[in-house]
């Protein structure tokens, strides 16, 4: 947003463009916001009528009717004001609902590199924090600066009716108010732009820290990280602390702006008094006039800045909003059945044009085999995988399955004919059954449960309080890691794909469990197309046929027995890792 603009329009239209839905809602709160502006200066006026006609006057009988018409004015206003902070309220939490549901959608569409160079805790503060700002938009930013300026204007227009000279003097320190408004709100502008800044540090921070706990605790970093944090903590009391200084000046200057014309207007209505210029009601409802003038006045500035955080945020969210990352959707394949017959022909990518990752790779993977991939970490073989899912798009080449395109496929169906088990499991704050099903509703517990029992997993999992009830908590904590590993076997299982994929599934299992693992990977291996990555040869020596990747290219290709005969890297990963010439 420009320096020293005070609405982006452009902007401004964008973040309405969600209130169409809630027109009747915004109608009403516009037409709210006028009626508290019109009836602001009735009751200062029946104050003067009553001073000027029943109190002098003695008429206790009409003074009666006048008290109860003023209290019938208060109560009328009140009801006003309270449906007027329900409406903007509810206008701006229900466009935040629908613009909260946009982003969310928005970021589960987008490829898989954005997140590798985006903070996840940064994106936590877009859509969290900042749409909770720009909920303020409406609850405390255009609508409410509308109706001040209005109720301005009309308490203003009314004074001058009444009686403009004492108008003049009793308004002859709002050019020093405006300065000082003027000065405030650029100041905190400035102020809360860095609040905003360092609150997303701060989530990063704490997002990456509390989930990278273990790794803390295991090296002893904890007066390190904690060193850390207190510099970005201290960093962000001092962006408060900042805009707090500037609230502290300003809000006395106002009480002294409206004292001192309190002050000039009883010096100088006193002597109109005295030579009966001027009644004495005319100064009591003068004296509210002013009171009433300078609230909204004073809170224009804390107004407008509220409006500008609610277009930071608003141009940070939709910063996001408008990144084009999202992966080619054009297929519309969606075949009742699928052979799963895999190819690569010439696929060549990169993650930057600088360093291509796969360079000219190209295999047949006739449908109901298996694939291994071997070679050091870093050489490429995840990347393949990646490839094939369309996490990413390949830079040159083609990749075909059952001889079509991939890009033909639609995407969903495309990822849901291929169930990919990694290293590392991710497991939500959920139930076993939730995190098998992933809440698909057309998956039964029965399902379930014969899934567990083909992977071996049901005996271990009925041993847990509550069985397939047990909440894993986040990550899987509550879990070992090779039971997690098994209850990603069944999650595979119960979506029955027709390609199989295994990324290093048992490197990080006991003896015990790999074993378990192995006999439920035969099972899930069986009828499908797969692709395996393993560390332990031992594992692979069964492949149809196995690719030795080098530096992103493919060094060889072959069985087990024609790889070891060729007495190339493939066979000295044999005789290092078992300590042998063969097997």
């Amino acid at each position: 947003m420009a320096t020293g603009q005070i609405v982006n329009t452009k902007l401004l239209t964008r973040v309405f463009q969600f209130v169409k839905p809630y027109k009747i809602v915004f109608y009403k709160a516009v037409f709210l916001t006028i009626v508290l502006a019109v009836i602001a200066p009735v009751r200062p006026y029946m104050v003067q009528y009553t001073i000027d006609h029943f109190i002098f006057e003695a008429n206790l009988l009409a003074l009666i009717w006048m008290v109860l018409a003023m209290l019938l004015v208060l109560i009328i206003q009140m009801l006003v004001q309270y449906y007027h902070t329900l409406f903007t309220n509810l206008l701006g939490q229900s466009a935040i609902l629908d613009l909260r549901k946009k982003i969310v959608n928005h970021l589960l569409s987008l490829k898989l590199s954005y997140f590798d160079h985006t903070p996840i805790g940064t994106l936590v503060t877009r859509s969290v924090s900042d749409l909770e700002t720009i909920a303020d938009i409406f609850s405390e930013g255009l609508l409410v600066i509308i109706g001040d300026i209005l109720q301005i204007a009309v308490l203003v227009s009314v004074m001058l009716y009444v009686d403009w000279r004492l108008t003049l003097i009793s308004l002859s320190t709002i050019p020093f108010l405006l300065l000082a408004t003027y000065i405030f709100k650029e100041k905190t502008k400035v102020a809360f732009q860095e609040v905003r800044t360092e609150v997303a540090k701060l989530n990063t921070f704490l997002q990456e820290h509390i989930s990278g706990m273990k790794i803390i605790q295991l090296f002893h970093r904890e007066k390190q990280e904690q060193a850390n944090f207190e510099a970005i903590n201290l960093r962000h009391r001092e962006a408060h602390i900042k805009s707090v200084w500037y609230y502290s000046i300003f809000f006395p200057v106002v009480e002294l702006m409206s004292a001192t014309s309190v002050g000039i207007l009883v010096w100088y209505g006193s002597k109109e008094v005295m030579q009966d210029a001027v009644s004495l009601g005319v100064i009591v409802s003068f004296i509210m006039y002013l009171n009433m003038l300078f609230r909204p006045i004073r809170e224009l500035a804390d107004k407008f800045n509220t409006l500008q955080m609610g277009m930071v945020s608003a141009e940070r969210i939709f910063k996001v909003l408008d990144t084009d990352l999202k992966t080619k959707n054009e297929g519309v394949l969606q075949p009742d059945k699928l052979n799963g017959a895999i190819a690569f022909h010439s696929v060549s990518f990169a993650y930057n044009e600088a360093n291509y990752v796969l360079k000219n790779i190209s295999f047949d993977l006739p449908a109901g085999s298996t694939l291994a991939l071997v070679g050091a970490t870093g050489a490429g073989k995840s990347s393949i995988i990646n490839l094939l899912n369309r996490f990413y798009d390949i830079n040159s080449g083609s990749i075909t399955l059952d001889g079509i395109n991939i890009e033909a496929y639609e995407l969903s169906f495309l990822r849901s004919s291929i169930a990919t088990i990694l290293q590392d499991v991710f497991l939500f704050s959920d139930t076993i059954h939730e995190n098998i099903t992933l809440k698909n509703k057309a998956i039964s517990r029965a399902q379930v449960i014969a899934a567990a029992k083909e992977v071996g997993a049901h005996d271990f999992i009925m041993q847990l309080p509550g069985n397939y009830d047990y909440n894993v908590m986040e990550r899987g904590a509550t879990l070992s890691v090779g039971q997690g590993q098994l209850i990603s076997f069944i999650r595979a299982l119960v979506y029955n794909p027709k390609i199989l994929v295994l990324d290093e599934a048992t490197s990080s299992v006991d003896t015990e469990t790999e074993l378990l693992i192995q006999t439920a990977i035969k099972k899930l291996m069986l009828g499908r197309t797969s692709i395996v990555i393993a560390h332990r040869l031992s594992t692979i020596q069964h492949a149809d046929k196995i690719l030795v990747i080098d530096k992103g290219e493919i060094a060889e290709m072959g069985n087990h027995q024609e790889l070891l005969q060729m007495g190339g890297i493939y066979s000295k990963l044999v005789a290092l890792q078992f300590n042998t010439k063969g097997i």
